[in-house]
């Protein structure tokens, strides 16, 4: 095996996934279902604090800003196709041979650091917010929705990313030569 072409030591054919429809079906909505807990979540303690909260802590634009960082780190992760990190430069459009993924990773790596940082934000949104100022747990609770909303997004992300690469027994792989 040549040492210098590869980046790890073991092969990636070891990191496939199984192919099965049924998986695949059952991924897809396991993540969408995560994505509606943590969609829910986050409307559930907006609506809580402007219709029942008693407290003067309410929620605000600051605190959706980690649930539209996740969000929008979901949607970029998603819209990424596995074909294009793992490509050997064939069709690049931008004529060095790596461009498609490279272009294709960094794409990435910035879906994940949207991700990160909302799934952080709302970490310390519930410190800044609740923690500091010692409030009690149904005022507490919009903090944890908030927590709970951004990892719900993060897991589905992982999990749906996971489900669409999954590929079909049945697919055809075309190319034109």
């Amino acid at each position: 095996m040549d040492q210098t072409r590869h980046l790890f030591r073991f092969n990636a054919e070891l990191l496939r996934l199984p192919k099965s429809k049924k998986l695949r079906t059952i991924g897809i909505y396991t993540a969408g279902a995560l994505f509606a807990v943590g969609f829910w979540s986050m409307l559930d303690a907006a609506v809580y604090s402007k219709t029942v909260n008693a407290s003067v802590v309410h929620v605000t634009f600051v605190d959706w800003i980690p649930f539209i960082c996740s969000t929008l780190g979901m949607l970029i992760v998603n819209s990424i196709e596995k074909s294009n990190l793992l490509s050997d430069g064939q069709n690049s459009f931008l004529g060095d041979g790596q461009g498609n993924a490279w272009a294709a990773r960094v794409i990435l790596f910035f879906g994940f650091s949207l991700l990160a940082g909302g799934l952080a934000g709302s970490f310390m949104v519930f410190i800044l917010k609740f923690l500091m100022h010692d409030y009690g747990f149904p005022t507490l609770g919009m903090g944890v929705s908030n927590i709970v909303c951004n990892g719900c997004i993060m897991l589905s992300c992982i999990i749906l990313w996971l489900a669409q690469n999954i590929e079909d027994e049945y697919s055809y792989s075309l190319a034109l030569n």
